[in-house]
């Protein structure tokens, strides 16, 4: 679920050009100032656009160099959070931060102890691809930092567990869904049909234990990991769309095509059929009207393909037109690397309703306890773009959070705790009760809240988005 993001304009020809600690600086903080004095946080609409356009500011200067910012007081508890908020994630990112905000701002205190925020952009660029590791440092650098709430996709977090794990950070995580950030294998085995575990040195990426120097975890995530969409997918196919016999492709990737492996090991437990199955490079937009005529010979009545949009291996949905005919009858199925993607759907072109994806996460407006928070949420941030996908999972982040946060608290007599001892409190955490439902972590840092959503494509006629069709919930026991 990425979003579209944007940096700020340029200020127009012969504006001034002030230090932001002075001018531009001085007046975005008294708005926002001026806000924090309202009771309940709420405000005038012309108030909230122009404090808005100030806290986008705000975030985008660098959060140390603040001319005459002294530092904070002996009784502050900082939380760090690192988040993509510019570029192409930057709207997802930024939903994330004001669900934060949001549980900040109604938790302003803890045990005595007054909560701030250090939000810091890890999107990366041509000229800085190491933002994330900067900002990380920066967290570490900071005394007052006891634990971070980020980072957003699973190479960030690939490149600062091990840094955040010698300095005993704890970070917790809205968003991250590669299975080799917390577990080994890669793909278990009885997710391959060829029932052989598929170690992470063998998908390409490091293990969890060459990222934890240290030995002990310090790394918490609530979203679940890749390797059960493509079994969810199998179970919605075969529950909800009623399909006995499909074909599998898959981009040969690592991620690719363990969802494809999957999908079959779990559909064939399933009692359904895989009738064929095949890799192929989408890159090198190959024509596979010639697989998918043999399949529906054999009896296909859908496909599953295991890949990404970006490589358009949706483009193979437009060539089913030609072999099942247009329309829903014959679905298309895959994972979270097409679900919500607009390219997927210019990729499928005039076929592409019946498109059916799978996220490895929960669709907060569909869960009765998050109502509320919900609309709270909206009440105090009023334009519609302050809400994003991962708005509700970042402010239970920030709630499961300050639960280990208390317990540390207390444990020193209401002093700022160690690190270690929040990490500690954390991987205690069995029963929180947040807004998407009440979680614990496994020993290796895993939300028991396994549940991953269905999306399915806007019909031809439809000028919506994605529409969320179902879920699928592991929690009370694995697919495997």
């Amino acid at each position: 679920m990425k979003g579209p993001g944007a940096r700020g304009g340029r200020s127009p020809p012969g504006a001034r050009r002030a230090h932001p600690a002075n001018y531009e600086y001085k007046y975005c903080r008294y708005l926002i100032d001026r806000l924090r004095g309202v009771d309940n946080f709420t405000v005038r609409p012309a108030w909230t656009i122009t404090a808005a356009a100030c806290a986008a500011f705000l975030i985008a200067l660098p959060a140390c160099n603040v001319v005459g910012a002294g530092p904070p007081a002996a009784d502050t508890i900082k939380i760090g959070v690192d988040l993509p908020l510019t570029g192409p994630e930057g709207r997802a990112g930024r939903g994330a931060l004001n669900g934060i905000r949001f549980f900040v701002h109604q938790h302003a205190t803890l045990d005595g102890l007054s909560v701030a925020i250090d939000a810091r952009d890890d999107t990366s660029t041509p000229t800085n691809a190491d933002r994330g590791l900067q900002n990380l440092q920066a967290f570490i650098a900071d005394p007052h930092v006891v634990a971070m709430i980020g980072p957003f996709d699973s190479s960030t977090a690939r490149a600062q567990i091990p840094i955040a794990n010698q300095a005993r950070l704890a970070m917790v995580t809205p968003a991250t869904s590669n299975r080799c950030l917390t577990k080994e294998p890669y793909l278990p085995a009885a997710l391959n049909p060829r029932r052989t575990p598929i170690s992470c040195a063998a998908a390409g990426l490091p293990s969890p234990k060459d990222l934890r120097p240290t030995g002990s975890n310090n790394y918490f995530r609530l979203s679940t990991t890749d390797e059960l969409q493509g079994p969810a997918a199998a179970d919605f196919a075969s529950t909800h769309l009623h399909l006995k016999r499909v074909a599998v492709l898959s981009d040969g990737e690592a991620y690719g095509q363990a969802l494809a492996d999957g999908f079959i090991a779990r559909f064939d437990k399933l009692r359904g059929t895989v009738v064929a199955a095949q890799q192929f490079d989408p890159s090198q937009s190959p024509d596979l009207t010639g697989f998918l005529q043999r399949a529906k010979n054999d009896g296909a009545q859908g496909v599953y393909f295991g890949g990404a949009s970006a490589d358009h291996g949706c483009a193979v949905r437009q060539q089913m037109a030609a072999v099942f005919g247009p329309g829903e009858a014959a679905p298309f199925m895959g994972g979270d690397g097409i679900a919500l993607d607009p390219a997927c759907l210019r990729d499928a072109g005039t076929n592409a309703t019946g498109i059916y994806a799978t996220v490895p996460g929960l669709d907060a407006q569909r869960i009765d306890s998050a109502q509320p928070v919900i609309r709270a949420f909206r009440t105090e941030f009023g334009r519609p773009t302050d809400y994003g996908a991962y708005t509700v999972a970042a402010y239970d982040a920030a709630g499961v959070l300050y639960s280990a946060l208390d317990r540390a608290i207390r444990a020193t007599g209401g002093k700022l705790p160690a690190r270690d001892s929040v990490v500690a409190e954390l991987a205690t955490t069995t029963t929180f009760t947040g807004a998407t439902g009440t979680f614990g972590f496994d020993k290796a840092g895993d939300t028991t809240l396994r549940q991953l959503s269905v999306y399915e494509s806007p019909a031809a006629a439809s000028k919506g988005g994605w529409t969320w069709v179902g879920s699928v919930d592991y929690s009370a026991a694995l697919p495997y």
